[in-house]
């Protein structure tokens, strides 16, 4: 039976798993090692490579002593999105990873805008002009550390440096390519304006792959310390966001995926030309031919932590059953839950949490209830901007540990989208996904339909569904007071 490895590289730890071709998680066969992004100074999110790349490998080593690992017949791997790397003529790294979250390039967007149309931009790569992407970055580390910027061969994803680590090519599919804010969505290859304006060639990136042209052959230190995956076929590394869409079975317009962990994200697959892409929003790649367009908050997960803790609410069980119990919206508050920054759909690198309401009869429960409401109103606000590009009866697929930790923040998201929200059983929707991709890389599966089964299905209640619809356009109107209308 045909067996892929799935290599799962996250922003808080790398997973290792075996899947059979039926899409089973084989017994006995994950690894995991933890590791996190360094956020000093202010304003930075980075990881060193060489150590990140250390730990995938032991994964790798130790997964290879499972009874199943000579079955294996393909490699897929999946990373956290947005991340950037300098290389030198060697492969070997002159930068740290800048994640997504690395905002300390925020003085350098105001100048980029001023040499190219970033509404424009925004159409042609699918990104918006933020912090979260490569050309502010990369104007950035010019203007700041312009002694390293000079010893950079290539600007890489974490995916393509470890290809080029392995197989002594730097190749990038285009779903992280697609993530990174420098790929033309129309032919599919690096943009050559942003290219202009940051005055760099494209044999300064990565050559471009779709995720099932493989490669295959690793160098010798690799094929000896790796004798069973010698010859076996690695497929570019893609988004964990598109893998996590795959897995989930959103595979097309009648589904949207919600994945809520520390942040959260709604995304939907359309096929063939690239879509509009709404304000506010993105559209990255799963394939050429294959489009995620989406939203991602900095508030998810994180919020309701923050809100247990300062609240010292610590009774989950108890305090779910409540939640369930109580009548939304019955606190009266209105919350912006920008804890961690904006990002869909406003992307104000300014806007921070505020919370308005409170009166002597306000309880730390109300304020949890508020907590949880607030997040969902947020998701709602992209969901609406989703909905042209959705079938009209689309169904939400939900994964992710916060919601699988909460019942009560599933039913509130459902009342709040207002549509029905299908809380999956499946934790692991972007190994998953990864193992759906790989295999069907190598003919093992014909398609990339293959839904995981529902835990339980969450239906709107229609008077809490009128109830959110009031409190969300009390928050747009508090955004508003705070930071006026977004530009984008």
């Amino acid at each position: 039976m045909t067996v892929a490895l799935v290599l799962d590289i996250g922003s808080s730890s790398v997973r290792a798993m075996l899947f059979d071709e039926a899409l089973r998680a084989i017994d006995g066969a994950t690894i995991t090692q933890r590791h996190r992004f360094i956020t000093e100074p202010p304003g930075a999110s980075i990881i060193d490579a060489a150590p990140l790349r250390a730990g995938v490998e032991q994964c790798v080593d130790h997964l290879l002593k499972h009874r199943r690992a000579a079955e294996i017949e393909v490699v897929g791997l999946a990373t956290f999105a947005g991340n950037l790397l300098g290389i030198d003529p060697d492969g070997s790294p002159i930068t740290p990873v800048y994640t997504y979250a690395d905002s300390r390039s925020a003085d350098d967007l105001p100048a980029l805008a001023a040499q190219i149309d970033i509404r424009a931009a925004h159409q042609r790569t699918g990104c918006i002009h933020h912090t979260a992407y490569a050309p502010a970055r990369i104007a950035w580390l010019r203007r700041t550390q312009p002694e390293t910027f000079a010893q950079v061969e290539q600007w890489v994803d974490f995916g393509a440096y470890l290809m080029r680590a392995w197989f002594g090519a730097a190749v990038s599919a285009y779903s992280l390519a697609g993530w990174n804010g420098l790929l033309n969505r129309a032919d599919s290859a690096w943009d050559q304006l942003w290219l202009n304006a940051l005055k760099i060639d494209q044999a300064a990136l990565p050559k471009l792959a779709d995720y099932d042209q493989a490669l295959r052959g690793l160098l010798p230190h690799y094929a000896e310390r790796w004798p069973l995956l010698r010859d076996v076929p690695f497929c570019p590394a893609v988004g964990d966001g598109a893998s996590a869409n795959i897995g989930s079975g959103a595979v097309d317009p009648s589904r949207i995926a919600l994945s809520v962990g520390t942040t959260a994200a709604l995304r939907v697959v359309t096929n063939g030309t690239p879509p509009e892409v709404p304000p506010g929003l993105w559209s990255y790649r799963i394939r050429r031919d294959l489009h995620l367009t989406g939203g991602a908050t900095s508030e998810g997960g994180s919020v309701i932590a923050w809100a247990r803790s300062a609240l010292r609410l610590n009774e989950a069980d108890l305090l779910d059953q409540t939640l369930l119990a109580l009548e939304a919206d019955q606190h009266g508050l209105t919350l912006l839950p920008l804890l961690a920054g904006e990002r869909s759909p406003g992307w104000n690198p300014d806007a921070t949490g505020a919370l308005i309401g409170l009166r002597l009869s306000t309880t730390p429960l109300d304020i949890l209830q508020a907590a949880m409401e607030a997040v969902a109103l947020r998701l709602a606000l992209v969901a609406e901007q989703l909905a042209p590009m959705t079938d009209p009866g689309a169904l939400v697929v939900a994964s992710g540990g916060a919601l699988a930790a909460s019942t009560a923040w599933a039913q509130i998201i459902a009342d709040a989208l207002d549509r029905p929200v299908l809380r999956l059983q499946d934790s692991e929707t972007t190994a998953r996904g990864t193992a759906i991709l790989a295999l069907k890389a190598i003919g093992a599966v014909d398609t990339l339909l293959h839904p995981p089964h529902v835990e339980a299905t969450l239906t709107p209640r229609p008077d809490a569904a009128l109830r959110l619809r009031e409190a969300r356009h009390r928050q747009q109107i508090l955004y508003q007071r705070l930071y006026g209308t977004p530009s984008l």
